[in-house]
């Protein structure tokens, strides 16, 4: 049982949409400065991408997000889930009723692959199959959302963190093989020159999915310099493999690497199943629509770093959705600056950091 914290109210109202890594660090740092913070979501629980972005395996919900989230309830935070700003709760209300918002969405609207036959069945984004699984974990039984690898061959178009995870949910399903096609080169063994310490090493290794995966069929179902060129039908409207073809990287007129198709290099592998994972574009847009705000050229939320302010006065924005799609440290990163900013805006002055 948490205890509640005391703390003198300064009258002021925030109100936070996304309960993710940004939504959740805005959230604690304004509630202790002595605001009254309201965080929607419009998901079934909190966390965002803390709960349903991340498999069970990686990351615990009971024993660390759930007991995270326990303990800012008990000092104060609100949590409005099933509810969609834009969709379920007009947008200007939000504005209306709360003297500052944080828009922290994350970048959630994810790249698609328009080749032929994309739209059999059998083929989804990879955030809808970990989504669902996820939720199926909470409540004990799958929904009808729920995507199942069990006893099919999987494709995994993309090699992020986002696909491993979609490797490692795939193995503990019982899938029938693995296949990850990722179009760039496979990193050296060791550090390339132009690669020095202190930088992060891009060097090839296994992740944990990667890992599961070798032990399980032999060998890493990862395939690069690779990419899809068309789905094919069973006959009955449902995919039945992914043929694809090997590039090479050249630089174009404009002096840029595009990636070449190689001729002869054409495969053909099996598919029930096939799972969209080449990264978000950014944040969805109708929300961003209804609150007026500006976008940048990559259809972020305008809004500068350390300041957080958009073109409207009083409503910031932090995390993916500004910055772009990135790690979970730079997204509490920003949430706790926008907090800052936000409690700069309503007070005058600021002691948060």
């Amino acid at each position: 049982m948490y205890r509640i914290r005391q703390r003198s109210s300064t009258g002021k109202k925030i109100a936070i949409i996304g309960s993710g890594p940004a939504g959740l660090a805005a959230a604690d740092q304004l509630n202790k400065a002595g605001h009254w913070v309201s965080v929607y979501e419009r998901a079934d629980r909190p966390g965002g991408l803390l709960t349903y972005g991340i498999p069970n395996m990686k990351l615990d919900k009971n024993d660390i997000v759930r007991r995270r989230l326990d303990v800012l309830e008990a000092e104060g935070i609100t949590f409005v889930c099933n509810t969609e700003v834009g969709k379920d709760l007009p947008a200007e209300k939000l504005l209306n009723d709360y003297d500052s918002v944080i828009v922290c969405t994350g970048s959630t609207r994810p790249r698609d692959l328009p080749i032929e036959g994309r739209n059999l069945k059998g083929i989804n984004f990879a955030m809808a199959f970990l989504t669902a699984n996820t939720q199926a974990v909470l409540n004990g039984q799958p929904g009808d959302d729920y995507i199942s690898a069990a006893g099919k061959d999987v494709v995994i178009i993309g090699g992020g963190d986002t696909g491993t995870d979609c490797v490692a949910t795939s193995v503990r399903h019982g899938c029938k093989s693995i296949n990850q096609l990722e179009i760039m080169p496979k990193p050296p063994e060791v550090r390339a020159a132009n690669n020095p310490w202190p930088e992060w090493p891009k060097i090839y290794r296994l992740d944990y999915g990667q890992e599961e995966a070798k032990a399980l069929f032999g060998e890493d179902p990862r395939g690069y310099v690779t990419t899809a060129t068309k789905f094919e039908d069973d006959g009955t409207g449902h995919v039945a493999a992914v043929h694809t073809v090997e590039v090479q990287w050249e630089r174009d007129e404009n002096g840029r690497f595009t990636p070449v198709h190689l001729p002869g290099s054409e495969k053909r592998i099996p598919a029930q199943q096939v799972l969209l994972a080449m990264g978000f574009l950014g944040p969805e847009s109708p929300l961003l629509d209804a609150l007026g705000l500006e976008k940048t050229e990559r259809s972020n939320i305008k809004a500068d770093h350390e300041v957080f302010t958009t073109n409207r006065p009083g409503v910031f924005a932090a995390g993916d959705c500004r910055r772009g799609q990135s790690l979970i440290v730079w997204a509490i990163n920003e949430g706790r600056g926008a907090a800052r900013e936000c409690d700069r805006y309503l007070m005058g002055t600021t002691e948060l950091p």
